[in-house]
């Protein structure tokens, strides 16, 4: 790869150029992180044994702290190892879709959406906000999330599919307990080089007003749009931008986006490897269940992962989630049916 990329000619073509780079400039970050950690195991070694010599038992409890922190830093680097399909690295789009079920599930569509920017600010991800429906009372009938890093398609393509959540609901004033169910959508952002092809006769473009809290905030001219691809039904809305031609531009980008996730998809299925569930938003189709009360726990359907906090999980921390589904992809492993949760 060095040889290539000290090939003058390279730069005939500066899109394989700038390919070829990335991939160059990733492994030499991944090569350098394994020598590092090498060298701070060998460091702490050295000093553990001199410790021990020397019956110093604070400096062992430091350096068994230091290897704590570096057994962390592996976990972390083997699980990046595994990002390695061919979208993993890029920025992605996230959407979120409130179930049947009115305000209930439009506040839980909400709480999702501050769940999955949490993880993403605490990551250092930046994010920029497509489409949001405010629900009719309260929440979010559906919203559109641009996630910018890298591996973020990597990292969220183990969330798409049904989300459910269980407690006493704040808008029943007999204070019963509600279920209500969201669905997450992810697909990659892809670059101009990967050819879509998507016929002007095969798609339905609709214009409207952006939506919005009121007053000034609501889009008095007609620029927010919608893009229908009639065979397969897929539609996508954009509202980020006051031009109706640059929301347009940004819905091509998702149409395609979206159609190349789905031979993403294709080709996992070809090779055994697990897919997330993306069916009907109900009863029998969720990935992973929130329960705040009677009891509380989360717990994904597909790994039996499970977190007694759900605060926590609703706060951002989903990386156990995430990492748990990303090595049964990456096993191949086929998914288990688990029973629900009452």
């Amino acid at each position: 790869m060095n040889a290539r990329a000290e090939d003058p000619s390279l730069w005939n073509d500066p899109q394989a150029a700038q390919k070829l780079m990335r991939e160059r400039q990733k492994l030499d970050a991944a090569l350098s992180g394994v020598t590092s950690l090498s060298n701070e195991l060998a460091d702490a070694r050295g000093l553990i044994e001199m410790a021990e010599a020397e019956n110093d038992q604070a400096m062992v409890a430091d350096a068994e702290e230091g290897l704590k922190a570096l057994a962390g830093r592996a976990e972390k680097m083997r699980l990046e190892s595994m990002l390695s399909g061919e979208a993993d690295g890029n920025d992605t789009y996230l959407e979120i879709h409130a179930g049947a079920g009115g305000t209930e599930s439009q506040d839980w569509a909400q709480m999702l959406f501050r769940m999955y920017m949490r993880w993403a600010e605490n990551h250092g991800y930046k994010l920029q906000l497509i489409e949001e429906s405010e629900g009719e009372g309260a929440g979010l009938k559906s919203a559109t999330l641009l996630v910018k890093g890298e591996n973020a398609y990597g990292w969220l393509k183990t969330e798409a599919g049904v989300h459910r959540l269980v407690r006493i609901s704040p808008f029943d004033a007999n204070a019963r307990r509600h279920t209500s169910f969201s669905s997450v959508t992810v697909y990659p952002v892809i670059d101009q080089s990967i050819e879509i092809d998507i016929p002007e006769k095969d798609v339905r473009i609709d214009v409207y007003r952006a939506s919005g809290a009121g007053g000034q905030h609501v889009n008095k001219t007609e620029s927010a749009v919608r893009i229908t691809h009639l065979p397969t039904n897929i539609a996508v809305a954009s509202q980020s931008e006051k031009s109706q031609h640059q929301n347009r531009a940004i819905c091509w980008d998702m149409l395609r986006s979206k159609l190349y996730e789905i031979e993403l998809e294709k080709k996992k299925a070809e090779t055994g490897a697990f897919i997330g569930d993306k069916s009907d938003i109900g009863w029998g189709h969720q990935i992973r269940s929130y329960v705040l009360q009677p009891y509380q726990l989360v717990k994904d359907l597909r790994t039996g992962v499970e977190s007694r906090t759900p605060q926590d999980v609703l706060d951002g921390d989903l990386d156990p989630f995430m990492a748990a589904a990303l090595a049964q992809e990456v096993g191949g492993k086929p998914r288990e049916k688990i029973e629900d949760l009452d």
